[in-house]
């Protein structure tokens, strides 16, 4: 399983992101999986990836969250979480994600 960060520079959130996704990877029980870091410094690098703001996390290539639409702006995202919006999905979103992406067909 490989998982993608895409941020932008300004993001308070990406590296509380890849802390979360270590604590969903091992709380899963996935083992061997590459966790990867992809800063977005213009629109035209947002615009080669499925970016829908920072951070945007990618599991094998797709979205964790597709409910966001994707954009070459250089901004934040927002997640629905059970506390309200949030810069960031929860542990457990994360881990439910990263559980589901193991079940999809390759």
């Amino acid at each position: 399983m490989r998982v993608e960060i895409l941020h932008i520079g300004d993001c308070p959130n990406w590296e509380e992101a890849g802390r979360r996704v270590r604590t969903a990877l091992g709380e899963a029980g996935v083992q061997g999986a590459e966790l990867d870091f992809r800063l977005l410094a213009s629109p035209e690098d947002a615009a080669q990836v499925a970016f829908s703001g920072s951070p945007t996390i990618l599991i094998d290539g797709v979205d964790a969250f597709p409910g966001g639409a994707r954009t070459t702006d250089l901004a934040c995202r927002v997640y629905y979480t059970e506390n309200g919006l949030a810069g960031l999905p929860t542990t457990e979103q994360l881990r439910l994600a990263v559980t589901a992406a193991g079940t999809r067909p390759a």
